[in-house]
């Protein structure tokens, strides 16, 4: 599968805004953005972010920040649009809970990982079992009532061994469980606006495809 290979960082400086892709470093004073608060490129300090953008940027660039966050390609975010139109309900709501509700971005939601990137590696590497199933497709959509776990055979690796006491401070979205002893989580319900945690506007990502 194809990955934008673009800076992370550069990435933030174009939508603007911490889109939080490099875990534990975006919340420090070495991210970026702090001392370059401005588009990358050479003429990036001095355009700053006072151009006025038409509906239609603004619109692409809410698309472009939510398919950055979720670290999808665009063919990939393009299907889930789809899938989102074609459910009942609200389009924007559809889309923000089909994103959130990928296996890699639950598996970051539960802590079990810094960033997305990482989460997908997690699940990419088979540390991961649903309902004592292992899987490795970070794109599985959860359920209700899913139990999510890091493997216990995986345990022993670098990246799980002192899990346990980072996710004594972390505090999860309202839709999910976490049991810090086992290294699970629950999927108590579907996520909805409230609980996703996300700065994306999804009716402006509606009317972007709305015009396509």
């Amino acid at each position: 599968m194809g990955r934008d290979l673009t800076p992370k960082c550069k990435q933030c400086r174009r939508a603007g805004e911490k889109l939080m892709l490099k875990g534990s470093k975006c919340s420090t004073q070495k991210c970026p953005m702090v001392s370059k608060n401005y588009p990358p490129g050479i003429h990036g300090s001095k355009l700053g972010r006072s151009r006025k953008l038409s509906d239609y940027a603004v619109q692409l660039k809410e698309k472009q920040k939510a398919k950055k966050q979720y670290r999808l390609l665009e063919k990939q975010f393009s299907l889930i649009f789809e899938k989102a139109k074609s459910k009942k309900g609200d389009i924007g709501v559809n889309l923000l809970t089909l994103l959130e509700i990928r296996l890699d971005n639950t598996v970051f939601r539960l802590g079990f990982a810094s960033s997305r990137d990482e989460a997908r590696q997690i699940v990419n590497h088979g540390l991961i079992t649903i309902n004592d199933r292992k899987v490795d497709i970070p794109s599985y959509r959860v359920k209700e009532g899913d139990i999510i776990k890091i493997k216990d055979t995986k345990r022993n690796k670098k990246k799980v061994k002192n899990l346990g006491e980072e996710l004594k401070k972390y505090e999860t979205p309202g839709w999910l469980n976490l049991d810090i002893k086992n290294l699970e989580g629950k999927v108590l319900h579907m996520p909805d606006i409230a609980e996703t945690q996300t700065n994306i506007s999804s009716q402006m990502i509606v009317e972007f495809y709305s015009k396509k």
